[in-house]
């Protein structure tokens, strides 16, 4: 017995699934871009006030392809990334027993952009080793709701998908948290055991252990 022809369900989900996907990455690039203006408008404002207090200091935008720009400020570097792959969370996170996500299923569906801090040495001298921290992530649905998780405070700037709706105030203060939590998280030298026994291909790789920042976690993991 033939088996029933399965391409209108085929059909049907691309008319679903593939049709919203794709309207998530178009709304995706529309709110990245925002943020890549805002971005450099910041550094270009933040860097004539130290062109006058401090040249030292030096603020800069820049951008990586069309889906990644950074901002440096001093010793630090944050990375924004836009992902193209639309992403849905697992199936114990809390954003699923929201019932603005439980009415309607295609609401669980989210584009991100996620922000990465590098010490802007690691960068400039290729010191692959270094470690970076995952700071923070936006996710933005299909009806323009948004979702942060993060380190510190971020976790609890927007605690209620159902009335987080993207504007450029959001962005802005997106921009600007990512921005603190770099500044305001020290360099801490490893301790004099750690460092005290060194792998000579470590040395001329100069892959040796410098110092690190502490803190940095995810929701859900302990804090240092």
């Amino acid at each position: 017995m033939a088996s029933e022809d399965k391409l209108p369900n085929i059909v049907a989900l691309l008319q679903n699934k593939a049709v919203l996907k794709q309207s998530i990455f178009r709304a995706m690039k529309i709110v990245f871009q925002e943020m890549k203006t805002m971005a450099s408008a910041m550094a270009e404002v933040l860097s004539k006030h130290f062109a006058e207090v401090d040249p030292s200091v030096q603020i800069t935008y820049s951008e990586s392809g069309e889906f990644e720009f950074q901002l440096k400020f001093s010793g630090d570097v944050l990375i924004f990334q836009m992902q193209t792959n639309v992403q849905v969370f697992g199936p114990e996170h809390l954003i699923n027993k929201s019932p603005y996500i439980t009415e309607n299923e295609y609401r669980a569906y989210f584009g991100s952009i996620t922000v990465y801090n590098f010490m802007a040495d690691s960068l400039k001298y290729g010191r692959l080793n270094d470690a970076g921290y995952l700071l923070g992530r936006m996710f933005l649905n299909c009806e323009g709701r948004f979702y942060v998780d993060g380190v510190r405070h971020l976790n609890f700037l927007y605690p209620d998908i159902a009335v987080n709706q993207i504007d450029g105030e959001v962005l802005r203060d997106f921009i600007q948290s990512t921005m603190l939590l770099a500044i305001d998280t020290d360099l801490v030298a490893p301790s004099f055991p750690d460092i005290q026994v060194v792998a000579l291909g470590e040395k001329l790789q100069d892959q040796m252990a410098g110092a690190a920042k502490v803190g940095f976690q995810i929701k859900g993991q302990a804090q240092a």
